[in-house]
């Protein structure tokens, strides 16, 4: 009898420890929770991502494809406590950043993860290197946890193809500024690397627009990606250098010929204004004078002859000689 009691009491404990003190558990201040029963995670009602903000950067198509449950979060804080039929996933939520070369699936990959290789539009192999800025989305758990085997390596790969697609496809932006009716100087001619070093920073707000749907897609939220350089083949290096510094020295000579045109332009129209101002100076005091001889006609015949012989008079004063015309009888 007492073996039998001793028995059952040993199980009554083992089970206390088993499962009711081994049920309680805890939730950091950087980590989210969400538990499942019996393998089916705890979910809110019938909503699904297509019902939260999280999902407002897909397409119709892409909503029926990355359609997810959404789940209970469990916040942090605790003890919390989970029945024998219940499972906790905890995911921390830090921010964490990566090279843009990572591969999740092969650490070895892009030159051990510090190079990523694209092509651009001609033809030439280039290599880029920066970093990425992510963090799990408190907003599609499910996508992350239960959606896709590995989400790393899923946002990885969308995020470089879709930085080597625009990088194959970059142009650079047209000066609006600039008079259409111009030709395009030499330094725009078409060397796309060129172009993307110079747009540097419209290429990673491109590549930041572009990711803002990796939250939907697999629950990770791009922050930033910041692409720092872009590196020509080794074998094209040199040239690529001559031609810029051709490219330049062009670009120079055309910038000065225009300062050198515009300087003319403007001397050119200065002495317009001169020539203008010297002209209306000696039109002036004409206009005066046909105007006081216009009033004084208007007060009579007497008053224009007694002015004109007062001018006369002044000349005479003036002239150290005078010639003056006989009639002979």
């Amino acid at each position: 009898m007492s073996i039998t009691f001793g028995c059952f009491v040993g199980f009554i404990l083992w089970f206390v420890v088993r499962y009711l003190v081994a049920g309680l558990y805890t939730v950091n201040q950087n980590e989210r929770a969400v538990k499942t029963r019996f393998g089916r995670a705890v979910r809110v009602g019938n909503l699904t991502t297509l019902d939260d903000p999280v999902s407002a950067q897909l397409t119709p198509e892409q909503g029926e494809r990355y359609c997810y449950p959404q789940v209970r979060v469990i916040q942090p804080g605790g003890p919390y406590f989970k029945w024998p039929w219940e499972k906790v996933h905890k995911v921390s939520i830090a921010t964490g950043t990566v090279n843009m070369a990572w591969d999740p699936d092969e650490p070895s990959a892009n030159a051990s993860g510090s190079i990523l290789e694209a092509v651009t539009k001609d033809q030439l192999n280039v290599g880029l290197n920066g970093q990425i800025r992510f963090r799990v989305s408190e907003r599609n758990l499910y996508a992350f946890v239960f959606g896709v085997k590995n989400a790393y390596a899923h946002v990885m790969g969308y995020f470089v193809s879709v930085l080597r697609e625009r990088i194959a496809n970059f142009e650079a932006p047209r000066d609006v500024s600039a008079d259409p009716s111009q030709p395009e100087s030499a330094a725009a001619i078409g060397i796309s690397i060129n172009d993307i070093r110079k747009n540097m920073r419209d290429l990673n707000e491109h590549m930041d627009r572009e990711c803002l749907s990796s939250a939907a897609r697999y629950g990770i939220l791009l922050d930033a990606s910041l692409i720092t350089g872009i590196d020509p083949p080794h074998e094209v290096e040199s040239a690529l250098a001559a031609i810029n510094t051709a490219y330049n020295q062009v670009s120079s000579d055309i910038s000065l010929a225009q300062a050198a045109a515009d300087q003319k332009i403007v001397q050119s129209q200065r002495a317009v204004e001169i020539e203008t101002l010297k002209a209306q100076a000696e039109v002036e005091p004409l206009s005066r004078l046909a105007a006081q001889l216009l009033d004084l006609k208007s007060r009579g015949s007497q008053a224009l002859r007694a002015y004109v012989r007062n001018v006369r008079l002044s000349l005479f004063d003036k002239a150290s000689q005078v010639f003056v015309e006989t009639k002979h009888q």
